[in-house]
């Protein structure tokens, strides 16, 4: 089977996409409107970009047109936290993925605790075991895309006690994390199996 992509339908592309980059990690990500209102949501398009600057990008779908809540509220305050959705959070993080109205508190919705960010003007999920507080690196307008890309510089992380250290590193134990990542339509993936090989020595 050959498909030329330019042929096929927006909601196509879209499903082809999403069953072939998969898992992908979700950044669920946290803001305050202009309003004062904390607001919380999962996005898929999410990867990690940079160690040096520390880079993360998250790239932001539009709704009938309009930016997403979650968008505007980036380009107003400069700053936004990923929180890393685990095992333990699937329903909660899946009640935070409606489309809500703007005044609609998605934390008080899946019934989530919220605390400050140390470093950059945003909420983060409380009992979330790994948090990332983001100022705004760049935002990039993707031409003839309904997306937009964010760029956040990481300048805190967060990680609960439960997420050890590997010893003599800086790897956070992802066993230890359970994160959750995106399939597509409804499902979800968690950690399975997690090989371990060596790469192969240079030549």
């Amino acid at each position: 089977m050959i498909w030329d992509t330019a042929a096929l339908t927006g909601r196509e592309r879209y499903q082809l996409l999403t069953s072939l980059v998969v898992p992908r990690p979700i950044a669920w990500v946290s803001t305050w409107s202009g309003e004062g209102r904390r607001n919380l949501a999962p996005f898929s398009y999410f990867a990690a970009i940079s160690a040096t600057p520390f880079l993360v990008s998250v790239s932001i779908g539009s709704r009938r047109g309009e930016d997403k809540d979650t968008l505007r509220n980036i380009r107003r305050t400069g700053a936004f936290c990923v929180n890393v959705a685990t095992e333990g959070q699937l329903a909660q993080m899946n009640e935070t993925a409606g489309e809500y109205a703007s005044e609609v508190d998605e934390f008080e919705r899946a019934g989530l605790l919220s605390a400050e960010a140390e470093s950059v003007n945003a909420p983060y999920v409380a009992n979330c075991p790994a948090v990332m507080e983001c100022r705004v690196f760049k935002i990039v307008e993707l031409e003839g895309s309904t997306n937009t890309l964010v760029i956040g510089e990481v300048l805190r992380v967060h990680l609960a006690d439960t997420v050890p250290i590997v010893p003599d590193t800086m790897f956070a134990d992802s066993a230890a994390l359970r994160p959750l990542a995106r399939l597509w339509g409804d499902f979800y993936s968690t950690i399975g199996d997690t090989p371990a090989l060596k790469r192969p020595p240079a030549i």
